[in-house]
């Protein structure tokens, strides 16, 4: 019996390998680049390219970057073990093509939604088709709102004056170094629970606090994100079915997370249907809440649901978890960079400081400055400067580096690279930031003033520059992210400086869905 069963196995192995290798040998053949350029790192029968994949997965933004840098297009292919092909580019015209102009041939795709599935279920960032269209819909009605807007400020503002500026003043008079990411991602946590649920975790306390929903997330968002960077794609799925090793891990931290969301998704709909459908709060949970209650508005998820009761429950937890994610991620990892970058260039930090004083100055009544100063949306869109030096920080440490789409048919992008159906599309945002041909000799220089035009704001093409990403699926929130950054960066500069602990060291990051500081920030907060 046991021989039989090692023969087995040892026949379905073989079968395995003969199936990968044919596969590979056809693919290969099948679609080749209509353009002379490097094509990309060699790749061998079944394994792909895996090898060098592994050899560099301690770097894989710097080693992206060196492999488009050496193709006349910026655009390179890359077999994956499986016969799984990827088309990288840091090409604008390539972008500009799959984000807007072939946008139908350009999903999200199967390997996408899947990987993500278990996290982000149905939710605007894992979805595709009229799923997604329909919560595009509702969610860019309910941004377009002065009432949301208000809102978010508010709430930012709130946090700042109560939250971050007595955690900094602590830090201030104690002298202990501490950890600025932490910090930023502890107030974004706050901030989008504030605002997708309406409720306070209070987790930015002096007492930095410890939340079993905040580390369910960060355990969700990295584990899911590490399923896509794997060398082997499928040995996650092994691992999962088996449900051993960090799969085990995240399905325990999802349980978490969608027992705390789920909770909340109730009682909401409770609050709403007692209150004769109108919304009971101003936070994004009851706004969709509400419009999905609304017989007469036409987008509606009734009809992509089987299940109008529990099933609606998931499908709201699905939704306002993609925001969470895009909300709690993006806007401190982008924030650790700058605040990283500014350290070393304090002549920028100074010409924001100016500007900041210069608008303290219009206020027609005096600037008091108690626990801290806040700025008004008004205010906020005068600071053009600390706009260009922000969008200059993103350039060169975008908080997401990768996206990527899954081409439905064979198509041909303006460069002449050919893609074939069921092939993969990654645009590399770190990469793109740091080409000559597309930001000059000065490319690997922050410079904001390559962002200003006789002092005011100019913003560069968004597929050369597709950080909030491009086309019909452009970020909702980047208008938001930025009265947050903004906020956050005016109110800390105008009364603390910043001493960084790593010296000269240039930070790692971590792999991840965002490109977040491997070992955090770590700070010594002086009053100025």
């Amino acid at each position: 019996m046991k021989m039989f069963i090692t023969q087995f196995f040892l026949s379905l192995l073989l079968l395995a390998v003969g199936f990968l290798l044919l596969r590979f040998l056809t693919r290969k053949n099948a679609i080749r680049p209509s353009h002379p350029s490097y094509e990309g790192p060699a790749a061998y029968p079944i394994v792909g390219c895996a090898l060098d994949y592994f050899k560099n997965r301690h770097r894989f933004l710097e080693w992206f970057t060196e492999i488009l840098e050496k193709s006349s297009t910026n655009t390179v292919k890359l077999e994956r073990p499986g016969g799984v092909i990827d088309i990288m580019t840091a090409n604008p015209a390539n972008v500009e093509h799959f984000l807007k102009t072939g946008f139908e041939n350009y999903p999200k795709g199967e390997r996408f939604r899947f990987t993500l599935h278990d996290f982000l279920g149905r939710g605007i960032l894992n979805a595709d088709g009229e799923l997604w269209k329909m919560q595009r819909k509702t969610a860019s009605y309910e941004f377009s709102t002065k009432s949301l807007r208000n809102f978010m400020v508010e709430t930012v503002q709130w946090e700042i004056q109560n939250r971050l500026i007595p955690v900094l003043s602590n830090a201030c008079r104690t002298g202990e170094r501490m950890d600025l990411q932490d910090v930023l991602y502890r107030f974004a946590f706050d901030n989008i629970c504030r605002v997708a649920f309406g409720v306070d975790p209070c987790y930015l306390l002096p007492s930095m606090p410890t939340s079993s929903f905040a580390q369910a997330f960060d355990d969700a968002s990295d584990i899911s994100a590490g399923r896509f960077f794997s060398a082997v794609p499928f040995l996650w799925r092994i691992k999962r079915l088996l449900n051993i090793g960090c799969e085990r891990r995240l399905r325990q931290a999802i349980r978490v997370v969608d027992e705390f969301a789920l909770h909340l998704v109730r009682s909401r709909r409770s609050e709403i249907s007692s209150n004769g459908g109108l919304p009971t709060r101003e936070d994004l949970l009851c706004r969709f809440i509400a419009s999905f209650s609304n017989d007469s508005n036409p987008v509606s998820p009734q009809n992509c649901l089987e299940d109008k009761g529990e099933g609606m429950n998931l499908f709201l937890k699905d939704m306002v978890i993609s925001f969470m994610l895009a909300g709690r991620d993006t806007t401190p990892t982008a924030l650790t960079w700058f605040f990283w970058v500014l350290y070393f260039h304090p002549a920028v930090e100074e010409a924001i400081q100016s500007e900041i004083l210069g608008v303290l100055e219009r206020r027609k009544a005096p600037a008091v400055d108690v626990e801290g100063v806040v700025f008004s949306f008004e205010e906020l869109r005068e600071m053009q400067y600390l706009h260009a030096a922000l969008c200059e920080s993103m350039r060169l440490y975008p908080p997401v580096p990768v996206d990527a789409k899954a081409a439905i048919k064979d198509d041909v992008l303006p460069d002449g690279t050919c893609v074939g159906k069921g092939w993969y599309l990654t645009y590399i945002n770190y990469s793109m930031g740091r080409m000559e041909n597309i930001w000059g000799r000065d490319c690997l220089e922050f410079k904001p003033e390559r962002w200003l035009k006789n002092g005011e704001f100019v913003g560069e093409n968004p597929y050369k520059f597709p950080i909030f990403h491009a086309g019909p699926r452009i970020c909702l929130g980047k208008d938001m992210a930025f009265i947050q950054m903004k906020s956050i960066v005016a109110s800390v500069i105008h009364r603390f400086s910043f001493q960084v602990g790593r010296g000269d060291k240039f930070p790692e990051y971590m792999v991840s869905l965002t490109m977040r500081m491997k070992g955090g920030l770590p700070v010594t907060v002086r009053l100025r």
